[in-house]
């Protein structure tokens, strides 16, 4: 069966470096009438289950390893089978590995049962994206392109079957993707951005992990502009 996007945005608070900021997060469903692939849940993962009604989440991409991916990744996985043997594989970069240690491992001191915090300090995402890596949905594939500098395990997910880029927050609408404005690494963020838009059709559609969607020539055209904040980010 064809493959079709749909969306869910979820809201809510974000804290990097000790500063909470409020956020605006896109999840896309990939699928038919049957499976989904879930890309980038975040916030509320009862309104995306929502959306995914009755069919089976075939597998979870994370674009990146921030907190509010990981704090609905489990229960978006699950789709409300108490079986673990049935919770789709969760995917994610192994570059952003120390991000999802740090929040298991913070759960894990909170919680009172010795079992339940082993568990949460042994937990792993199922499946390490790899650059080039490729997942199928309906008749669409979904190839994943390392882009590291939002985090070091940052990457986006190109459809040439869908026509379409799902950035995360490596890219947003007329601006390198960030949260409040922060930036991590943006030199490399940058150079991520310019190999990843170069060689793509300029009418391609950039569905981001913030904000309204693009195209790769809209944002293409302003990549060398860039240049300027990546100085003041340095200064």
């Amino acid at each position: 069966m064809d493959a079709r996007i749909e969306q869910v945005v979820t809201s809510g608070k974000l804290t990097l470096d000790d500063t909470e900021y409020d956020v605006e997060s896109n999840t896309y469903l990939v699928g038919d009438d049957d499976e989904v692939i879930v890309i980038d849940p975040a916030f509320d993962a009862e309104a995306i289950l929502k959306e995914v009604g009755e069919r089976e989440v075939m597998a979870v991409l994370l674009t990146d390893g921030n907190e509010h991916r990981l704090e609905v990744v489990l229960e978006v996985a699950a789709a409300g089978e108490e079986d673990e043997e049935n919770w789709a594989p969760i995917a994610l970069h192994r570059a952003d590995r120390l991000l999802w240690r740090d929040y298991f491992g913070r759960l894990a001191k909170a919680e009172e049962d010795e079992d339940d915090a082993k568990a949460l300090r042994a937990l792993e995402p199922d499946i390490w994206l790899e650059d080039g890596g490729v997942f199928e949905i309906g008749d669409a594939q979904l190839e994943i392109v390392h882009t590291p500098g939002h985090t070091p395990g940052s990457v986006s997910v190109m459809s040439e079957q869908l026509g379409v880029l799902f950035a995360g927050d490596t890219l947003h609408r007329g601006r390198p993707g960030s949260v409040g404005g922060v930036y991590d690494d943006l030199r490399k963020q940058l150079n991520s951005i310019g190999a990843l838009l170069t060689p793509l059709p300029k009418d391609l559609r950039v569905l981001p992990g913030q904000g309204e969607e693009t195209t790769v020539g809209e944002e293409d055209s302003r990549w060398e502009t860039w240049g300027a904040l990546a100085q003041e980010n340095d200064d």
